[in-house]
């Protein structure tokens, strides 16, 4: 079965080989909102994304973000650097759906109040990394021969595993995503 796999990924690969010298690629600021199930109200995400459209179906993005959160009523706050890696197919020139991978790069600051496991207030930090994946779609409009405007949506799969929270083993973490970004063309 795996041979098969590799030997799919390298014809696609092979038969990519002549579109090389045609790659579209852009690089640019993104900025999202996202709404964590577990958590009321929707946050503010921002960061960087780098494209590259491989043939007229397929392409793919790295991007890297930042988000903040906060869990057990201010108990616990994260500080993420989502890095995503998302593949990218094109039905139409325009519209693409999405799936990929992240790698989160966490800190959580644990702020425990007075009295809290019968202790006294506490500061404590962690630093984690958590694997998710998500899957979208999205579409991108050009802008001139210099840029592009792209906008998508995505859900992500994540589940926090807080090792100082009682109570709180794989909260619930997934979120929605909708992001805009401006895609100056290389």
């Amino acid at each position: 079965m795996a041979t098969r796999v590799v030997l799919i990924l390298l014809l696609i690969f092979f038969a990519s080989i002549p579109a090389v010298a045609q790659i579209d690629i852009g690089f640019g600021p993104q900025l999202g909102i996202y709404k964590v199930q577990e958590l009321d109200g929707v946050k503010l995400m921002g960061g960087a994304a780098l494209r590259l459209k491989l043939t007229d179906l397929l392409g793919i993005e790295a991007s890297i973000n930042y988000r903040e959160e906060e869990y057990g009523g201010g108990s616990a706050r994260l500080k993420s650097w989502p890095v995503m890696v998302t593949g990218l197919v094109y039905p139409i020139p325009f519209v693409y759906g999405a799936i990929g991978a992240g790698w989160y790069s966490t800190s959580i600051q644990y702020n425990f109040p007075s009295g809290f496991l019968g202790g006294p207030s506490s500061i404590a930090s962690e630093s984690k990394q958590e694997f998710g994946w998500h899957f979208g779609g999205g579409a991108e409009f050009p802008v001139g021969s210099f840029a592009k405007v792209v906008g998508d949506i995505r859900y992500v799969f994540l589940n926090y595993d807080f090792s100082r929270l009682p109570g709180s083993d794989g909260v619930n973490s997934n979120f929605y995503i909708v992001t805009a970004g401006f895609l100056f063309n290389l």
